[in-house]
């Protein structure tokens, strides 16, 4: 059997780390054949391949980013889009699909499995940590540690010049990324999208933290919508998926907080740091799991599943299930922090 391999999406720490557990697992063991598919779905859709072997996933593991490249390239959008990779597959003789991505990658990887027959296991991978059927995405544990530890840093120059810092982290729907990081990181207000913000209370907290002669932090994710007000978008382009680039929304809020409470603030956008660099141990951990059980759903034969955590356990759930909806904060964990605001 030929396996292909791909990455899509945005780029992600531990995505490396799945790569060489399906390619080690899949020769070592079932004495399988890979290919690599470049830049995502892209790959696929111009047979643009390299080939997979353990040599080439050898120092790997450690690596952030892909070997493979990724892009958010949709082939059901392009034209004959779909008979193209189908075609590309068959010229490539690739019997089956390991396609490693969060919502849109995945969601492309359950219409081709379902409706169009590609044989393809899916491997959940998103900072945003937002797919509703696995406890966990790989890449969320470093992006949370990246952030934190920027948080930790910028209490202290906060301190030094006693001005308001808020800290814009992604997180386009869901506000996971804000909530963790800024709970660990002691932020004095954190912002995500699933509720609207009220600028009057925002301001409110941070009157009252500089009255306990204290700087605050706000931690504010890229989605969040004040309640009378739009998502602050960077610009109105919209990739092949329909998404629209984010950003900008803390510097938005910076103006409001000092023109409201009369407080310098300054705005840190974190960014494409919280995507790069070295895995963390745990979501190398994962990543590796991950790929040692998808490899072992293709030898299987249970295609249109994607790999989950559910606990300590890797278990498999369909692809289209696990796409259906996003899984965002619920309100009552968000209430639960509410305690340090202010």
């Amino acid at each position: 059997m030929r396996v292909g391999v791909l990455t899509g999406g945005g780029d992600c720490p531990g995505l490396n780390a799945v790569i060489r557990a399906v390619v080690r697992k899949g020769v070592q063991e079932y004495g399988y054949d890979f290919t690599g598919f470049r830049d995502g779905w892209r790959g696929p859709l111009e047979g643009d391949t390299v080939r997979l072997g353990i040599p080439s996933v050898r120092g790997i593991l450690p690596r952030g980013g892909t070997i493979l490249g990724s892009s958010r390239t949709n082939p059901l959008q392009a034209e004959d889009g779909i008979r193209r990779v189908k075609e590309n597959l068959a010229k490539h003789e690739v019997d089956a699909l390991v396609v490693i991505g969060g919502e849109d990658t995945l969601g492309v990887a359950a219409r081709l499995s379902d409706e169009y027959g590609v044989k393809c296991v899916g491997v959940p991978k998103t900072i945003d940590n937002d797919l509703s059927a696995t406890d966990y995405t790989f890449g969320f544990n470093t992006a949370v540690g990246i952030a934190t530890e920027a948080i930790d840093r910028l209490h202290t120059t906060a301190e030094s010049h006693m001005r308001v810092l808020v800290v814009e982290v992604m997180g386009r729907h869901a506000g996971w990324i804000a909530l963790h990081s800024g709970l660990a990181g002691g932020a004095n207000v954190i912002l995500i999208p699933e509720q609207r913000f009220d600028v009057e209370r925002v301001c409110g907290w941070i009157t009252s933290r500089f009255k306990a002669s204290y700087a605050p932090i706000v931690v504010v994710a890229e989605g969040a919508m004040p309640q009378d007000g739009e998502m602050v978008l960077k610009d109105g382009t919209l990739d092949s998926f329909g998404h629209v680039r984010l950003s900008g929304v803390g510097e938005w809020l910076a103006k409001e907080i000092e023109k409201r409470t009369g407080k310098e603030a300054r705005t840190t956008v974190l960014g494409h740091v919280q995507r790069g660099g070295t895995p963390s141990a745990f979501d190398r951990w994962l990543a590796t799991r991950f790929g040692l059980h998808a490899i072992e759903a293709v030898r299987d034969g249970d295609f249109g599943t994607m790999v989950a955590l559910r606990g300590t356990d890797i278990v498999r759930v369909p692809m289209a299930e696990a796409t259906a909806r996003l899984k965002t904060v619920d309100p009552a964990l968000y209430a639960e922090v509410g305690v340090f605001f202010g």
